[in-house]
């Protein structure tokens, strides 16, 4: 069984915040990339090289990711979910606002706080948590108001829909690994699950939509790509698996909300958009909710 502690430290929040900081850079890059790269190819060309680097990783540690633990049908549902949460991401942003479907996929620590206790009861969150969740959450909204107003449409509604489906399949898959057998394989190999069951699911859902097919890109879509390859769906999630082995998943979830938040301080700084007051209270909003998720409960 891996070393579990019920709190965050300080080598965990560092973790966190630099997963979340680039996860935020990242909606820049799939944003500036998506116009010339086809959503469900790019997925695949993604999916595929963080498939190939982790293999390569592992070989290279001496980390098994084929030896029998009991762990393949949780894995493979898993991977499943995470492809699925991703298909809903692409296909959502073709109905609806990237900041509507940034605010309901980070609906996803709730689905989290909600079900994981029923598996994990010492994931259960205390009453003042359960205000932090909220008031970060109210903060991510504020933050992306505007892509509220104006009529709603019959598709925009399809696309709202398909974001709510990608935050409970993020939730779902954080309850998978935290609430099987995959809570004590290997980061690495509960990765390579779900990278990879992408990376197979990806290619034949973009034949589907007849997505044109090329590797004849500009310099700067592969860099972008590289990024997200390396960087986003490699190193990045391989924290992310660290941490959720080691760390509590619930506290961990909370984080989650700065990444829509550092998406548009970096919209500001990279792309010369304008800093308004609801950035400024979104970013104290998300600040206070996640000290009350993580404060530890006063001695008795």
């Amino acid at each position: 069984m891996p070393d579990r502690k019920h709190h965050l430290d300080t080598f965990a929040i560092t973790l966190l915040l630099a997963c979340c900081l680039f996860w935020g850079f990242q909606q820049i890059l799939i944003k500036t990339t998506v116009g010339e790269v086809p959503p469900l190819w790019q997925a695949t060309l993604r999916f595929a090289g963080a498939t190939v680097l982790l293999g390569l990783w592992c070989a290279l540690r001496g980390v098994p990711l084929f030896a029998r633990d009991g762990s393949l049908a949780s894995g493979l549902l898993a991977g499943l979910l995470f492809a699925a949460e991703f298909t809903c991401i692409y296909l959502g942003l073709r109905d609806t606002s990237a900041s509507r479907l940034t605010v309901f996929l980070y609906t996803s620590p709730f689905v989290v706080a909600l079900l994981l206790p029923r598996l994990v009861p010492t994931e259960r969150l205390r009453p003042l948590q359960w205000a932090g969740l909220a008031i970060a959450f109210a903060a991510v909204a504020v933050a992306f108001s505007e892509g509220f107003a104006g009529a709603t449409t019959a598709r925009q509604l399809r696309g709202d829909a398909l974001a709510l489906a990608a935050g409970t399949l993020w939730g779902l898959t954080t309850l998978v690994i935290r609430g099987s057998r995959l809570a004590t394989a290997s980061a690495e190999k509960t990765l390579f699950y779900q990278v990879a069951v992408t990376a197979a699911v990806a290619p034949l859902l973009s034949l589907l939509l007849g997505e044109s097919w090329s590797l004849q890109y500009s310099a700067q879509a592969w860099g972008s790509l590289g990024l997200q390859t390396v960087i986003g769906a490699f190193a990045s999630y391989l924290a992310w698996m660290w941490l959720l082995r080691h760390y509590p998943a619930t506290q961990m979830a909370s984080f989650t909300f700065l990444t829509p938040v550092f998406a548009l301080v970096f919209g500001v700084l990279l792309l010369g958009e304008h800093l308004t007051a609801q950035l400024v209270l979104a970013l104290v909003g998300v600040a206070v909710g996640i000290v009350l998720v993580n404060r530890k409960p006063a001695a008795r």
